[in-house]
């Protein structure tokens, strides 16, 4: 299982390779003592900077907050089993409380893009995912004899289903609700530059046919959440006859996150295996900008999640980079499917079970493969838009009668889009 983490130059990409580990008995209860001592100094951390501030007081840095939480606070009676784990596993963990904080402050100053991030939370032992991180100060080590070898926890068994392309630089061991446990390694790996190809694809992405190719290729949707609904509807009826608190309960808990488990897993294999298809056949792949946020709030958010639009597109984003593809995507307002696609005519709204139509100029159109037409096209047009060619109109911010703002009314604290100025 291979996903995307950043690229750092154009030949050169850090990817994580995730996979499956086997901890002993013992080997799970030192697990156990690193996340709960992980989880400890995280809280204590963001604890401690939620006091300071309610007092007025500064904000306290990061070589601070590291100093009391973990250096002097071993030597306290009450927090003296701190130096039973790896100190990294602890610096790690005051690392993620100051990335969540820097998240935090940079969504709210408008520097980072997207949906705004929340201020960062307590964790809980109950949790349904725990993760710790060792970095190469822990000097963990993949044997000779394939396990990997951690400070403080021993030597684990991993199945290993490829190799390394380089030294990891770090390893994160995860437990996920199913209480399966993972490692997952940060690697260098140069970019496997495919030979170029002459064909260029548009996706049309939907719940009926899963991706329509301007070809004409339909895949279906294969629907993996709607398959096992039955035994997911069975294992929940025996979850909520438990008693809470019990350990019935428990272990009815972990068969119901182990049928989802079973349920990601084959919808994520699925989505690998079709997206390194498409990106290996076709030299450039364009696909529309679909808010699936919003259309999870609608009577189709089961099928939408079902669907899993975002993690596709995120699959084909990153291996086009890898590989040596071009990726574009068209804008969500973009009309693709009532634009025909031989005349650039534009018609009204159309219902949902209008799956075929006719234009005045002559052409009939199934509504999928329509819309995969117009956003291929769509796609090169803004991808040979080398000199500067006005293409179609952005967001500018709209005149004050528009907006019908006064002077003497506050602003208000959340932005506007503005009005398309042709």
């Amino acid at each position: 299982m291979t996903s995307t983490v950043q690229c750092c130059t154009l030949n050169l990409m850090q990817l994580r390779y995730n996979f499956r580990v086997y901890p002993t008995p013992r080997q799970q209860i030192e697990l156990a003592r690193a996340f709960g001592c992980a989880r400890v100094v995280f809280n204590d951390g963001l604890r401690l900077r939620q006091a300071a501030r309610q007092a007025g007081e500064k904000y306290i840095c990061d070589a601070e907050l590291s100093r009391r939480l973990i250096t002097e606070a071993k030597l306290t009676p009450e927090r003296t089993w701190l130096g039973e784990v790896s100190a990294v596993v602890l610096q790690q963990a005051l690392a993620d409380l100051n990335t969540a904080y820097r998240n935090f402050f940079t969504s709210l100053s408008g520097k980072r893009k997207g949906r705004k991030v929340a201020p960062p939370r307590f964790r809980s032992r109950k949790d349904n995912r725990q993760a710790i991180r060792f970095t190469k100060n822990s000097r963990f080590k993949v044997l000779d004899n394939g396990r990997l070898r951690l400070p403080k926890i021993g030597n684990l068994a991993v199945r290993w289903s490829r190799t390394l392309p380089s030294d990891p630089s770090s390893v994160a061991i995860i437990k996920d609700a199913a209480g399966r446990y993972f490692a997952s390694f940060v690697v260098q790996s140069i970019d496997q530059v495919l030979p170029p190809g002459e064909s260029e694809v548009g996706i049309d992405l939907g719940l009926t046919h899963f991706a329509v190719l301007s070809d004409g290729t339909k895949v279906s949707a294969p629907k993996f959440l709607r398959r096992a609904a039955r035994k997911l509807k069975r294992l929940q009826q025996a979850l909520s006859r438990k008693q809470k608190g019990s350990t019935n309960r428990k272990k009815a808990v972990t068969k119901v996150a182990r049928a989802h488990a079973r349920v990601a897993d084959t919808r994520r294999d699925w989505q690998h295996k079709l997206s390194t298809t498409i990106i290996r056949e076709n030299q450039a792949v364009y696909v529309e900008d679909l808010c699936v946020a919003g259309l999870g709030r609608t009577r189709l958010a089961k099928s939408v999640h079902d669907a899993g639009w975002a993690a596709f597109t995120g699959m084909l984003e990153y291996k086009a980079q890898r590989y040596g593809r071009t990726f574009g995507r068209v804008d969500r307002f973009f009309p693709s499917t009532r634009m025909c696609s031989a005349c650039g005519r534009i018609n009204e709204k159309m219902a949902l079970n209008v799956r075929a139509w006719d234009c005045p100029c002559g052409g009939h159109h199934d509504r999928d493969v329509n819309a995969a037409l117009n956003v291929l096209a769509a796609g090169q047009a803004d991808n040979s838009n080398d000199r500067g060619a006005y293409v179609r109109p952005g967001l500018v911010p709209a005149a004050r009668r528009e907006a019908v703002t006064h002077l003497d009314v506050a602003c208000s604290t959340r932005s506007v889009e503005g009005i398309l100025v042709l």
